[in-house]
């Protein structure tokens, strides 16, 4: 079964040397292995502003914490996406607010953020699902119009890029997953990458307790609590050997995923997303919408070739029972979008019996 998803670790000959000397260099809690890790990152995203954390959930809630949002505020998010993005809001104790999302991309829709204002709302939170980068254009001038931050979920989103730079550099907060199956894994982790420098003390001491590790500790004094948020240096030790691959990693992504665009072009009962100017996709999953999911799926599979829709509409868990509301687009596009294999595992022969598969129909 070619597989939906696949983690890619470093050969053993070169990730174990690295994280032997680290286990055993008497130091494997949050320190330099960290800091070197975060410098790398930041370089990656065009943003020295990166905190490391143990998951893109944690990053999340501090995004929230920092932007200030808090009990009885409001955050206007999208249900098409994984749940942890949701979970962070009722973490600070907002409520969620749906907005509705384009029918052509299944990404969070600009008008629908527009509609859904409120003198409560504290923060808009923007997915780029399956690495398909929002309509941010729009989206900035909405917030900047209202004086509302935008965080970006970037947790699919390692590599894709919007008005030629890379994501994590644009927006005031942008959340990333290092999560065990994402672009680039440290088996868990997450970062989030700021806009504003002056965030970066507040946010070191939300990842630790309260305590800043960049002072002393004698010398420190907590003024909010925090978390136990932080990376340690194994974790980022395995980050920065997978560091080395990353490029590669997202380069088969976007090679795939664009050969998949040219090819399911005006195949019967497929229709091809489009995606927004000035923006590119990594193809962290490829979508696609089709006519007969549960057919097309079934199909794949007697194939040995994993396909879904992987996540469950976040408004149908019961935690977010108070934000209920129609959403026709949504309802529309989730009836239909699918993912099929496009990662690093995909060569170029499985790709193209992928798509001979579907152009048989189903």
């Amino acid at each position: 079964m070619i597989p939906l998803v696949k983690p890619f670790i470093a050969s053993s000959e070169v990730m174990m040397p690295e994280i032997e000397k680290i286990l055993y260099s008497g130091y494997i809690a949050e320190g330099e292995k960290v800091y070197e890790f975060e410098r790398s990152f930041g370089e990656y995203v065009d943003n020295p502003n990166v905190l490391s954390l143990n998951s893109g959930t944690a990053a999340l809630h501090i995004a929230l914490m920092l932007a200030g949002v808090g009990p009885d505020d409001e955050v206007i998010s999208t249900a098409l996406t994984a749940e942890p993005t949701n979970v962070a809001i009722k973490l600070v104790g907002a409520k969620v607010v749906w907005a509705d999302v384009d029918p052509a991309t299944g990404l969070i829709a600009p008008q629908s953020i527009r509609q859904k204002i409120s003198p409560r709302t504290k923060a808009i939170i923007v997915v780029h699902y399956a690495g398909m980068v929002c309509d941010m254009d729009r989206i900035n001038a909405i917030a900047a119009d209202a004086g509302i931050p935008v965080i970006e979920d970037a947790a699919h989103a390692m590599g894709s890029g919007y008005n030629g730079k890379p994501v994590g550099s644009n927006s005031e907060y942008t959340c990333f997953s290092l999560q065990a199956i994402k672009h680039l894994t440290t088996v868990d982790g997450g970062f989030i990458s700021l806009k504003d420098a002056t965030q970066l003390s507040d946010g070191r001491k939300l990842r630790w307790f309260g305590l800043d590790k960049k002072i002393p500790r004698l010398q420190n004094d907590i003024r909010f609590p925090g978390y136990k948020y932080h990376m340690n240096n194994v974790n980022a030790t395995i980050g920065l050997v997978q560091m080395r691959y990353i490029d590669r990693i997202v380069n088969s992504h976007k090679e795939n995923g664009r050969y998949y665009d040219q090819q399911l072009q005006g195949i019967p009962g497929v229709t091809v997303i489009p995606y927004y100017a000035d923006t590119e996709p990594s193809y962290w999953l490829y979508t696609m919408k089709v006519e007969n999911r549960a057919g097309f799926i079934k199909m794949m599979e007697e194939n040995g070739i994993m396909a879904s829709e992987l996540h469950l509409r976040n408004d149908r868990h019961s935690v977010f029972a108070e934000s209920k509301c129609e959403l026709p687009a949504l309802d529309d596009f989730y009836s239909r979008f699918v993912h099929i294999p496009c990662g690093w595992w995909v060569d170029d022969t499985e790709r193209k019996r992928i798509v001979a598969l579907i152009r048989k129909g189903w």
